[in-house]
């Protein structure tokens, strides 16, 4: 997809707002307490979580999940294998730290259960992973490729030099 690191960061941009959007509602939806919350927190929240996921897609998560990707045994020239294992290793990264952020965040606001920390991580990963591994697959990584291909990629302007 991305053909440099200037639409690396455009794509990973756009994945990263998409996908916090979402993740972040549900999140807060299955808080249950969103009516509780100010907008200027739940806004400062998703703001954060956003810089924080951008920054890990750009420097941690998305760089290891190309060079796992890279290393697996298959076909290269079938762009659908590649797609397919990139997106899964970014979602398994990225649920990873975010569901750290999303637990850090509950401990701030005081909503966490008397379970240790270890099991409560888990049930906030699992529940994450259960909803961004679809969301990622089936509705925002082709609606992301859609848009960075029809309007990014197509306006860039030949640098020729």
């Amino acid at each position: 997809m991305p053909t440099n690191k200037k639409e690396s960061i455009i794509f990973g941009t756009i994945m990263c707002f998409g996908m916090v959007a979402v993740m972040a509602t549900y999140n807060l939806l299955m808080v249950g307490n969103v009516e509780d919350l100010a907008v200027s927190i739940v806004l400062g929240e998703v703001l954060v979580g956003f810089i924080i996921a951008l920054l890990l897609d750009l420097f941690i998560v998305g760089p290891l999940a190309k060079k796992v990707t890279l290393a697996l045994p298959f076909d290269k020239s079938k762009k659908i294998y590649f797609v397919l294992f990139m997106s899964l290793f970014m979602i398994i990264g990225m649920v990873f730290f975010m569901s750290m952020f999303g637990l850090a965040m509950s401990y701030i606001r005081g909503g966490v259960n008397d379970q240790s920390i270890i099991s409560e991580y888990l049930h906030i990963y699992v529940k994450n992973f259960v909803v961004a591994f679809p969301l990622q697959l089936i509705v925002m990584g082709p609606l992301v490729r859609l848009i960075f291909t029809k309007w990014i990629q197509k306006n860039q302007v030949p640098v020729n030099g």
